[in-house]
Protein backbone atom coordinates (compact mmCIF):
# COMPACT_ATOMS: atom_id res chain seq x y z
CA UNK A 1 0.00 0.00 0.00
CA UNK A 2 2.73 2.42 1.07
CA UNK A 3 3.94 1.51 -2.38
CA UNK A 4 0.91 2.81 -3.82
CA UNK A 5 0.81 6.04 -1.92
CA UNK A 6 4.71 6.93 -2.65
CA UNK A 7 3.74 6.27 -6.69
CA UNK A 8 0.64 8.89 -6.39
CA UNK A 9 3.02 11.59 -4.86
CA UNK A 10 5.59 11.24 -7.40
CA UNK A 11 3.20 11.27 -9.48
CA UNK A 12 1.53 14.67 -8.48
CA UNK A 13 5.06 16.20 -8.43
CA UNK A 14 6.21 15.35 -11.66
CA UNK A 15 3.21 16.37 -13.27
CA UNK A 16 3.87 19.90 -11.55
CA UNK A 17 7.43 19.68 -12.82
CA UNK A 18 6.17 19.38 -16.18
CA UNK A 19 3.43 21.99 -16.37
CA UNK A 20 5.76 24.50 -14.82
CA UNK A 21 9.22 23.85 -16.39
CA UNK A 22 8.21 22.47 -19.68
CA UNK A 23 5.59 25.13 -21.00
CA UNK A 24 4.24 25.27 -24.41
CA UNK A 25 6.31 22.27 -25.11
CA UNK A 26 4.96 20.54 -28.21
CA UNK A 27 3.51 16.91 -28.37
CA UNK A 28 5.39 14.40 -28.20
CA UNK A 29 3.13 11.15 -27.62
CA UNK A 30 2.76 11.39 -23.69
CA UNK A 31 -0.47 13.59 -23.65
CA UNK A 32 -3.73 11.83 -23.65
CA UNK A 33 -5.69 12.92 -26.22
CA UNK A 34 -8.48 14.59 -24.57
CA UNK A 35 -6.02 16.93 -22.51
CA UNK A 36 -4.30 17.18 -26.36
CA UNK A 37 -7.93 19.11 -27.35
CA UNK A 38 -7.98 21.07 -24.88
CA UNK A 39 -4.84 22.56 -25.04
CA UNK A 40 -5.72 23.09 -28.63
CA UNK A 41 -8.89 25.12 -27.62
CA UNK A 42 -7.19 27.20 -24.81
CA UNK A 43 -4.68 28.22 -27.16
CA UNK A 44 -6.82 29.58 -29.66
CA UNK A 45 -8.97 32.02 -27.89
CA UNK A 46 -8.94 35.39 -28.59
CA UNK A 47 -7.92 35.05 -32.23
CA UNK A 48 -11.05 36.51 -33.75
CA UNK A 49 -10.63 34.05 -36.80
CA UNK A 50 -12.28 34.63 -39.83
CA UNK A 51 -15.16 32.12 -41.23
CA UNK A 52 -12.62 31.78 -43.99
CA UNK A 53 -9.68 30.95 -41.22
CA UNK A 54 -12.39 28.37 -39.22
CA UNK A 55 -13.30 26.36 -42.32
CA UNK A 56 -10.03 25.60 -43.71
CA UNK A 57 -8.86 24.60 -40.42
CA UNK A 58 -11.51 22.33 -40.05
CA UNK A 59 -10.84 20.74 -43.49
CA UNK A 60 -7.05 20.40 -42.30
CA UNK A 61 -7.77 19.24 -39.17
CA UNK A 62 -10.41 16.04 -41.08
CA UNK A 63 -7.49 15.51 -43.60
CA UNK A 64 -4.75 15.43 -40.46
CA UNK A 65 -7.36 12.85 -38.45
CA UNK A 66 -7.85 10.56 -41.48
CA UNK A 67 -4.15 10.25 -42.49
CA UNK A 68 -3.43 9.07 -38.80
CA UNK A 69 -6.40 6.64 -39.24
CA UNK A 70 -4.97 5.61 -42.28
CA UNK A 71 -1.43 5.27 -40.56
CA UNK A 72 -2.79 3.17 -37.58
CA UNK A 73 -4.32 0.71 -40.20
CA UNK A 74 -1.04 -0.27 -41.83
CA UNK A 75 0.46 -3.17 -40.05
CA UNK A 76 3.42 -3.45 -42.65
CA UNK A 77 5.53 -1.31 -41.21
CA UNK A 78 7.53 -1.35 -37.94
CA UNK A 79 6.90 0.50 -34.98
CA UNK A 80 9.59 2.80 -35.14
CA UNK A 81 8.47 3.79 -38.98
CA UNK A 82 4.96 4.22 -37.41
CA UNK A 83 6.34 6.54 -34.80
CA UNK A 84 8.69 8.70 -37.31
CA UNK A 85 5.68 8.96 -40.03
CA UNK A 86 3.12 10.20 -37.19
CA UNK A 87 5.80 13.30 -35.84
CA UNK A 88 6.16 14.21 -39.54
CA UNK A 89 1.99 14.39 -39.94
CA UNK A 90 1.82 15.97 -37.00
CA UNK A 91 4.70 18.17 -37.88
CA UNK A 92 3.16 19.35 -41.80
CA UNK A 93 -0.31 20.00 -39.81
CA UNK A 94 1.45 22.21 -37.52
CA UNK A 95 3.06 24.06 -40.07
CA UNK A 96 0.05 24.22 -42.34
CA UNK A 97 -2.26 25.62 -39.66
CA UNK A 98 0.68 28.22 -38.25
CA UNK A 99 0.38 28.89 -42.31
CA UNK A 100 -3.20 30.11 -41.86
CA UNK A 101 -2.35 32.33 -39.12
CA UNK A 102 -1.32 36.76 -39.29
CA UNK A 103 1.33 37.82 -37.08
CA UNK A 104 -1.12 39.58 -34.45
CA UNK A 105 -2.55 35.97 -34.43
CA UNK A 106 0.41 34.31 -33.35
CA UNK A 107 1.22 36.99 -31.40
CA UNK A 108 -2.51 36.10 -29.07
CA UNK A 109 -1.11 32.43 -29.50
CA UNK A 110 2.03 33.35 -27.64
CA UNK A 111 0.14 35.38 -24.98
CA UNK A 112 -2.21 32.68 -23.75
CA UNK A 113 0.76 31.00 -23.33
CA UNK A 114 2.09 32.72 -21.16
CA UNK A 115 -1.01 33.09 -19.91
CA UNK A 116 -1.50 29.70 -18.77
CA UNK A 117 1.94 29.19 -17.82
CA UNK A 118 1.06 32.14 -14.97
CA UNK A 119 -1.99 30.27 -14.59
CA UNK A 120 -0.10 26.60 -13.58
CA UNK A 121 2.47 27.94 -11.45
CA UNK A 122 -0.13 29.81 -9.26
CA UNK A 123 -2.07 26.29 -8.97
CA UNK A 124 0.93 24.74 -8.64
CA UNK A 125 2.15 27.00 -5.39
CA UNK A 126 -1.62 26.31 -4.41
CA UNK A 127 -1.33 22.86 -4.39
CA UNK A 128 1.89 22.48 -2.76
CA UNK A 129 0.61 25.20 -0.06
CA UNK A 130 -2.66 22.78 0.82
CA UNK A 131 -0.26 19.44 0.68
CA UNK A 132 2.13 21.12 2.96
CA UNK A 133 -0.81 21.89 5.57
CA UNK A 134 -2.92 18.34 5.04
CA UNK A 135 0.18 16.39 5.87
CA UNK A 136 2.00 18.93 7.91
CA UNK A 137 4.94 19.09 6.47
CA UNK A 138 7.93 20.74 7.78
CA UNK A 139 9.72 23.37 6.06
CA UNK A 140 12.82 21.36 5.55
CA UNK A 141 10.71 18.77 4.30
CA UNK A 142 8.73 21.54 1.91
CA UNK A 143 12.33 22.28 0.96
CA UNK A 144 13.39 18.89 -0.08
CA UNK A 145 10.29 18.46 -2.11
CA UNK A 146 10.62 21.29 -4.33
CA UNK A 147 13.95 20.42 -5.19
CA UNK A 148 13.57 17.14 -5.91
CA UNK A 149 10.53 18.50 -8.12
CA UNK A 150 12.72 21.21 -9.70
CA UNK A 151 15.22 18.32 -10.36
CA UNK A 152 12.39 16.07 -12.10
CA UNK A 153 11.37 18.64 -14.03
CA UNK A 154 14.99 19.27 -15.23
CA UNK A 155 15.17 15.31 -16.02
CA UNK A 156 12.33 14.91 -17.61
CA UNK A 157 12.97 17.81 -20.26
CA UNK A 158 16.17 16.35 -20.83
CA UNK A 159 14.63 12.68 -21.47
CA UNK A 160 11.96 14.06 -23.19
CA UNK A 161 14.40 16.50 -25.31
CA UNK A 162 16.86 13.60 -26.10
CA UNK A 163 16.71 12.97 -30.01
CA UNK A 164 19.26 9.95 -30.02
CA UNK A 165 16.67 8.12 -27.55
CA UNK A 166 13.75 5.59 -29.34
CA UNK A 167 10.44 5.97 -27.62
CA UNK A 168 10.59 2.54 -26.15
CA UNK A 169 14.13 4.39 -24.45
CA UNK A 170 12.70 7.17 -23.12
CA UNK A 171 9.69 5.66 -21.31
CA UNK A 172 12.13 2.86 -19.72
CA UNK A 173 14.40 6.46 -18.57
CA UNK A 174 11.25 7.99 -17.53
CA UNK A 175 10.20 4.43 -15.35
CA UNK A 176 13.81 4.07 -13.71
CA UNK A 177 13.53 8.19 -12.95
CA UNK A 178 9.74 7.33 -11.18
CA UNK A 179 11.75 4.83 -9.25
CA UNK A 180 14.31 6.73 -7.80
CA UNK A 181 11.88 9.69 -7.02
CA UNK A 182 10.39 6.81 -4.67
CA UNK A 183 12.85 5.87 -3.08
CA UNK A 184 13.82 9.50 -2.30
CA UNK A 185 10.35 9.91 -0.87
CA UNK A 186 10.99 7.24 2.08
CA UNK A 187 13.41 9.74 3.21
CA UNK A 188 11.95 12.72 3.02
CA UNK A 189 8.14 11.61 4.62
CA UNK A 190 7.08 10.20 7.67
CA UNK A 191 4.67 7.04 7.62
CA UNK A 192 2.37 9.03 8.79
CA UNK A 193 1.77 11.53 6.30
CA UNK A 194 2.04 8.51 3.70
CA UNK A 195 -0.88 7.46 5.64
CA UNK A 196 -2.13 10.89 5.55
CA UNK A 197 -1.89 11.00 2.08
CA UNK A 198 -3.08 7.80 1.32
CA UNK A 199 -6.61 9.39 2.99
CA UNK A 200 -6.34 12.09 0.70
CA UNK A 201 -6.22 10.16 -2.58
CA UNK A 202 -9.01 8.31 -1.30
CA UNK A 203 -11.13 11.23 -0.83
CA UNK A 204 -10.15 12.57 -4.37
CA UNK A 205 -11.83 9.10 -6.02
CA UNK A 206 -14.99 9.19 -3.77
CA UNK A 207 -15.28 12.82 -5.01
CA UNK A 208 -14.57 11.83 -8.99
CA UNK A 209 -17.20 9.31 -8.59
CA UNK A 210 -20.07 11.35 -7.44
CA UNK A 211 -19.40 13.68 -10.44
CA UNK A 212 -21.61 12.82 -13.70
CA UNK A 213 -19.93 11.90 -16.60
CA UNK A 214 -19.17 14.18 -19.68
CA UNK A 215 -21.79 13.55 -22.54
CA UNK A 216 -20.50 13.47 -26.12
CA UNK A 217 -21.74 16.82 -26.88
CA UNK A 218 -19.67 18.40 -23.85
CA UNK A 219 -16.56 16.94 -25.27
CA UNK A 220 -14.28 19.51 -26.89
Amino acid sequence: MKKIVLAALVGAFALSASAQDIPGRKSDGYKPHAKTRMHGKKQMEGLNLTEDQKAQFKSLNAEHRKQMEELKKQDNITVKESKERMAKLRKDHREKTQALLTAEQKEQIKKNAEARKVKSQEMAAKQKERMKTRLGLSDDQSAKLEKQRKETGEQMKAIRENKSLTEEQKKEQMKSLHKKNQESMKSILTPEQLEKMKEGRGDRKGDRKMKPSMTKDQTI
